[in-house]
């Protein structure tokens, strides 16, 4: 196993303020366009290519909003191993990335329409090839908390990684939280067997179709109030509309967001995830976790892409390259 970044043992934090994220990393190519597509034929588009994935958007939205240690455990492609590593480095994430010799990394094309809305076309690449040999319960050395990205559910080897991480943060009583992540693959996997996979975990944050569909119910108050009956602490995310808190099978709390002009709604759900655990790992309550979570959340959109916006422009676009020292698995 090839993987890059100081997170070793050594090198670790001892005080418990870090937080630690197990998701993805992704390519994106996000196009935005302005008319209807026009099947069999061309579409006038503006399209970028930039650096995603719901974890390391999280990770580096939680830096933006304060958490001064936050790591990342994914697996990716060689040939792009170093530009996402950059770019994690320069969002400040300290970054273990797991080379693929096999598959490529990651991508997603996003198609954004004219209402900000998105839709993905997913190349799960090497994201859910993330397995049990990658982990070490040292990673969680210095770990405050630990986010799982939901989209490492939805494959047989990355959910063994999921079962192994879960344990050890159990040992340790690290507490843990999930993102749902995909309707789409909430249903191929079937809600049931998601729910089984991510019992005991402290919090989970779907968005409200999510919670819909993991609930079986179409309020969405109901629906975030039926899973905190399993789940301690559940936050709804709700779009322009906020954001729902739920303990103990009762909504606790609506955040409401501020009215913006939204460009690109891609990654909107995973910069709240990054301010919201930033915050209570900073000792914030729910309320006021959500809270920061709807503010980096409007900010997001309206930019394009999934990541805080860089000062010092943008990244450039990743080159192929010759395979790199590493293993597959």
């Amino acid at each position: 196993m090839t993987v890059t970044g100081p997170m070793t043992t050594g090198d670790a934090v001892t005080t418990g303020d870090a937080l630690l994220i197990v998701g993805d990393v992704v390519t994106d190519v996000v196009a935005r366009y302005r008319s209807p597509l026009a099947y069999g034929t061309d579409t006038v588009a503006e399209i970028r290519t930039l650096p995603g994935g719901a974890g390391a958007n999280a990770a580096c939205w939680a830096v933006r909003t304060g958490c001064a240690d936050v790591r990342i455990l994914a697996r990716v492609g060689a040939g792009d191993r170093d530009w996402h590593e950059e770019r994690l480095r320069r969002s400040g994430v300290r970054a273990q990335l797991v080379v693929d010799e096999t598959a490529p990394t990651a991508t997603v094309i996003s198609l954004v329409d004219t209402s900000a809305e998105r839709t993905f076309l997913t190349d799960n690449g090497a994201a859910l090839r993330l397995c049990p040999a990658d982990w070490s319960p040292a990673l969680l050395d210095g770990v405050g908390r630990l986010h799982l990205s939901g989209y490492l559910f939805f494959s047989a080897t990355s959910r063994r990684l999921t079962a192994a991480v879960l344990e050890s943060a159990r040992e340790r009583g690290i507490p843990v939280s999930v993102d749902p992540a995909s309707t789409g693959f909430l249903v191929e996997l079937r809600t049931g067997s998601f729910l089984t996979a991510v019992d005991g975990v402290d919090t989970l944050l779907p968005n409200a179709d999510e919670a819909r569909l993991l609930a079986g119910r179409q309020d969405v108050s109901e629906a975030a109030a039926e899973l905190s009956r399993r789940t301690p602490l559940v936050v709804v995310t709700l779009g322009a509309e906020g954001a729902l808190v739920a303990q103990a099978g009762a909504v606790t709390a609506h955040i409401a967001a501020d009215r913006v002009s939204a460009v690109d709604t891609t990654g909107a759900g995973d910069a709240f995830t990054g301010a919201f655990l930033a915050a209570r790992l900073a000792g914030a309550d729910p309320a006021s976790a959500a809270e920061e979570g709807c503010r980096a959340g409007t900010l997001s959109v309206t930019t394009t892409g999934g990541r805080p916006p860089e000062e010092d422009g943008e990244p450039p676009v990743p080159q192929p390259g010759p395979p790199q020292a590493g293993r597959s698995g």
